[in-house]
């Protein structure tokens, strides 16, 4: 039973998608960095075993000492998962190569697919005071993602403006369903944000078009176009908004970030 003296936790967003190379991790640094600038406080776990959301905000690996793996087993305190970044508002947990036996070795656990969901509503999570929770999601259907959807109340879909974009879609979305049958019964979609979007590519805008008309109000107004500032910036471990605060894809970060707050304002409504 929950404790109505218990502050009220933070949105928990998974970012996913199970096709590699989507932009789902430049995402997930990105629009956490936008949503710390609007004031919000924002903690990014690393559940890719990769460790590119890690390495993209200057979390060297010899820093990693403990990290989600260890959040997932609840076997260091969550002080010392947690780790600061260059913005004041923002934090991360850090992953290592270790997550990629995780599948295997948390099978004998019974909770193993809930895991993440109480690792994230520990009571010790109430210190940081947190608004938003960003996971991002390694690119399969795997025990993590799903340990993800539990945890999460929606899930953030970056589709990339390219040829097949739609054709992966249908099997997250049944993910997405048999999560919220079997375990998390409000789990919902966020939204699907375009990503590497060309205007000036014909490719690009029918795949927008076919999304919106087979997605509708799913589909976020802002497109994340295809900048090379926001592929050059991970190389300088920051986020695009503090390496290139002007370029075209800082803005469209912090375009998606409002358009996300206003969203939610909506719903709490």
């Amino acid at each position: 039973m929950s404790d109505p003296t218990r502050p009220k936790g933070p949105k928990i967003i998974a970012v996913a998608n199970q096709k590699g190379g989507v932009g789902k991790t430049t995402t997930a640094i990105n629009l956490a960095a936008a949503l710390a600038e609007e004031g919000c406080r924002v903690l990014l776990v690393d559940l890719d075993p990769q460790g590119n959301a890690s390495t993209g905000l200057g979390v060297e690996v010899e820093d990693r000492n403990n990290t989600t793996y260890d959040l997932l087993t609840g076997e260091v305190e969550l002080e010392d998962v947690i780790q600061k970044t260059e913005s004041e508002n923002m934090m991360i947990v850090p992953a290592t190569v270790d997550l990629s036996s995780a599948d295997i070795e948390l099978m004998s656990n019974e909770k193993r697919s809930f895991l993440l969901h109480d690792a994230l509503r520990q009571t010790a999570m109430d210190h940081y005071g947190f608004d938003y929770i960003l996971i991002d999601c390694p690119p399969s259907l795997n025990l993590l993602t799903v340990n993800a959807m539990i945890a999460a109340h929606s899930v953030l879909i970056p589709l990339q403006s390219e040829f097949f974009a739609l054709e992966g879609l249908s099997q997250l979305m049944l993910t997405v369903r048999e999560v919220r049958q079997t375990a998390n019964s409000s789990l919902r979609i966020e939204g699907i944000v375009l990503t590497m979007f060309d205007a000036r590519n014909n490719l690009s805008q029918q795949v927008e078009q076919d999304a919106r008309d087979n997605l509708g109000e799913l589909v976020f107004d802002t497109k994340i176009p295809r900048n090379v500032r926001v592929s050059e910036a991970p190389s300088y471990a920051q986020a695009v908004l503090d390496y290139d605060s002007t370029s075209k894809g800082a803005v469209a970060y912090r375009a998606l970030a409002k358009e996300l707050l206003v969203k939610n304002k909506k719903l709490a409504a």
